[in-house]
């Protein structure tokens, strides 16, 4: 896909940059025209248009094929961005400590010390640009400057709730532990997101902030009625008549089904299941909607026992399957005479339609290759929906919690057919060698010269152990910039192959953050994304660009061709 661009005009996007091949990226003047043109396109939806994502100076526009994606690049050039401007919104105040991590070092990056950015920090009045990186998350703009600051040059895999932040000209609030980037300077007892609430962000887009310092939190009691209803529904016990009982989860498993796309405005990401085809797959085989929901389960582990018959298909990871009955179950085809009965195990094979019998247990063992295995149950996981989807999001909390010992999945009603189906055969998945992904070019490659673009595909990456659903931790030789100063933060998607300053990539899943202010230098091809999750911590995944984006020494993809994306 190409960088469309056009001479500067007041109130026009000025360009658009391909993300991957089913999303792209208007680069626009300034916060107004952003807010304009979301507006514009939550209004009147472009052809195919899934999400819609504003950020600092640019807003994402993801689409439901590539062809859709292509198409919308002419479109957005179009746009009159002329609209009325927007209603000043609430102000909210947020009480903080000031003894973040960084809290030193902002003060000697400023120049202001820390009295000095304590006091630049509560004397101004923030307002709320836009939402991502997680839900909750608000980009806040202050009325100067004076509290400008680069983000760390690497990272923190864990970034406690309730931190106060600064990133280049932003300030915010993390509202749950999650990894994190930015400059800490404190912490507040506030919740950011809750989605008791009617609208779920304490601070939404258009609102007011104005952080206040204090020497101690206090957390605010939820109110009364909430406690009540918390201990009526507590107290009831879950009418769960079939289904499965949880005896171990393995490593960890989780409730996904495909996602909940259509919401990355409140900062919320897709997720759902990491390789979506095996999902899918489970599904058909025990004849669920495709979207049923259904347990993601990594480096198997999982032991599930059941809770009246039940109908099993477990797609994904290679694995043996194992089934027991324990001898106080009855065996149906035993004569009536033959009194006790030992223990009977028996083995069933992948992707293939099975009974697990009340009282039977199943065993799913390590991957002989890939990592995640589906477990479909027929009916679905009857679990509650959030945002229109069952899935566990890790990065912001929505969704049900991990799977836990003692817990009852109950099976649903989600099917569509009154028969399973046939046995499926199964791709090829990874082991702990080399896997080759496909890649196009990322809309920030402009940031890395011609030794980067080649390094980045020259080399094999390792999968880390610090890798999960938010993204894939790889390890190699560093990557360098060619471009100094930082990148603002923008929309970004699974697949995005983001470069720390410290040059090691990060390989974004479907828990990903919103937004991102480390360029991206390149994007796995939609399609491959399944394969990439089957990667094993451990393994190594060498990247290779599409056919139609060879890079010849010294050639920048500036200039590439948008019709070329497949």
């Amino acid at each position: 896909m190409e960088t469309v661009s056009k001479p500067i005009a007041a109130a026009r996007v000025l360009a658009v940059r391909p993300v991957g091949t089913t999303a792209v990226l208007a680069e626009l003047s300034g916060l107004h025209d952003v807010l304009a043109l979301q507006s514009l396109l939550l209004e009147r939806p472009l052809p195919g248009q899934v999400d819609v994502l504003a950020a600092a100076e640019t807003v994402m526009v993801k689409a439901d094929s590539p062809a859709a994606a292509r198409r919308m690049a002419a479109r957005l050039l179009e746009m009159d961005l002329t609209v009325q401007s927007h209603a000043e919104g609430k102000l909210v105040q947020i009480e903080t400590v000031y003894d973040g991590d960084d809290l030193a070092e902002v003060g000697r990056l400023t120049g202001l010390g820390t009295d000095g950015v304590i006091a630049a920090h509560t004397g101004q009045v923030w307002t709320v640009a836009f939402g991502g990186f997680a839900p909750g998350f608000s980009y806040m703009v202050g009325e100067n400057q004076v509290l400008e600051v680069p983000r760390r040059s690497s990272p923190r895999t864990s970034v406690p709730a309730g931190s106060v932040a600064l990133a280049g000209n932003y300030s915010a609030v993390y509202p749950r532990k999650s990894p994190g980037g930015w400059q800490l300077i404190g912490r507040t007892a506030a919740h950011m997101w809750d989605l008791s609430r009617e609208q779920p962000a304490l601070a939404a887009p258009g609102d007011r902030v104005q952080f206040s310092a204090v020497r101690e939190l206090i957390e605010v009691a939820e109110p009364l009625v909430a406690a009540v209803d918390a201990a009526a529904l507590a107290a009831q016990e879950p009418d769960v008549q079939s289904g499965l009982l949880i005896l171990s989860p393995g490593l960890q498993s989780l409730i996904q089904d495909l996602g909940r796309p259509g919401h990355a405005g409140l900062g919320v990401s897709s997720a759902g299941a990491l390789d979506r085809s095996s999902l899918r797959r489970a599904n058909r085989i025990v004849g669920n909607d495709p979207s049923a929901a259904v347990v993601e389960s990594v480096a198997g582990g999982l032991r599930v026992q059941a809770v009246g018959d039940q109908v099993l298909a477990v797609a994904g990871a290679p694995s043996a399957l194992t089934v027991v009955t324990p001898s106080d179950v009855p065996d149906p085809d035993a004569p009536e005479d033959e009194g006790d009965q030992s223990e009977q195990v028996r083995e069933v094979p992948m992707a293939t339609a099975f009974a697990l019998l009340d009282g039977e247990i199943l065993t799913i063992g390590a991957p002989e290759r890939g990592f995640r295995s589906y477990l479909a149950i027929r009916g679905g996981a009857a679990v509650d929906a959030v945002l229109g989807s069952r899935s566990t999001d890790t990065m912001s909390g929505i969704g049900p919690a991990p799977l836990a010992a003692g817990q009852l999945l109950g099976a649903g009603a989600a099917t569509s057919s009154n028969v399973v189906g046939n046995p499926e055969l199964q791709p090829d998945f990874p082991d702990t060698g080399v896997t080759v992904l496909d890649i196009v070019p990322g809309p920030r490659e402009d940031w890395f010269d011609a030794a980067a673009l080649e390094s980045l595909c020259a080399q094999e990456w390792a999968v880390t152990p610090r890798s999960n659903r938010v993204g894939m931790r790889l390890d190699g030789q560093p990557l360098s910039r060619s471009r100094d100063g930082e990148l603002p933060s923008e929309g970004t998607m699974a697949g995005a192959l983001q470069i720390p300053p410290e040059g090691q990539p990060v390989l974004f899943l479907a828990d990903h953050p919103i937004t991102g202010g480390y360029p991206v230098i390149g994007v796995v091809v939609d399609h491959q994304l399944d394969l990439a999750a089957q990667v094993p911590i451990g393994g190594s995944i060498r990247f290779r660009w599409a056919p139609g984006y060879r890079l010849p020494t010294g050639f920048s993809h500036s200039s590439h061709d948008i019709s070329q994306t497949k």
